[in-house]
């Protein structure tokens, strides 16, 4: 397949570093979980934290597939929309956690970052699912698209969610 085969160095640097913030996420989590609990962190940390991981996860995972030498980009797409819907649904999960916590009061920046371009990037992936039957370069776009704001939303996330634990909540 020459139109995934023209992505691999793309998708090799954007998984690894994925990965590697992955790791990096896990390393500052338990360095932060000596820190004193206060009622609520579990549900706090399952409205910000996780999705964090799972928006790297998904990087990750869509890096490997659009790495596997598939028959037709078809094939792919199937899988990527999968993804795409799945993530989509998994925003929506995401808001019903923000609202439900009571450790942190939300601002319109935490709505945008871990609801808004999440699903915009998920919904992406979908649409490009859909696109790629006629418009194969396009939607492979739009899949290198998705991966880039979804890694780009897990660092700034993570960098919130730290300098929140670091500078508020640790004092």
């Amino acid at each position: 397949m020459t139109a995934l085969s023209e992505w691999q160095n793309f998708y090799v640097i954007v998984g690894s570093s994925a990965g590697a913030l992955i790791g990096l996420q896990f390393v500052v989590i338990t360095l932060l979980a000596e820190m004193p609990k206060e009622p609520g962190m579990d549900q706090a940390g399952s409205a910000f934290a996780t999705p964090t991981i799972v928006h790297f996860g998904t990087v990750l995972l869509l890096s490997a597939l659009l790495c596997i030498p598939w028959h037709t980009v078809s094939d792919g797409a199937i899988v990527w929309g999968l993804l795409g819907l799945i993530g989509s649904a998994y925003s929506v999960i995401v808001a019903r956690r923000m609202r439900v916590q009571t450790v942190y009061t939300p601002e319109g920046e935490d709505w945008l970052f871990h609801v808004m371009l999440p699903f915009a990037a998920y919904a992406l992936l979908a649409i490009s699912a859909f696109a790629a039957r006629s418009q194969v370069s396009d939607a492979l776009f739009g899949v290198a698209g998705a991966a880039l704001l979804l890694l780009f939303i897990g660092i700034h996330n993570a960098w919130d969610s730290i300098v929140y634990l670091v500078f508020v909540k640790k004092q």
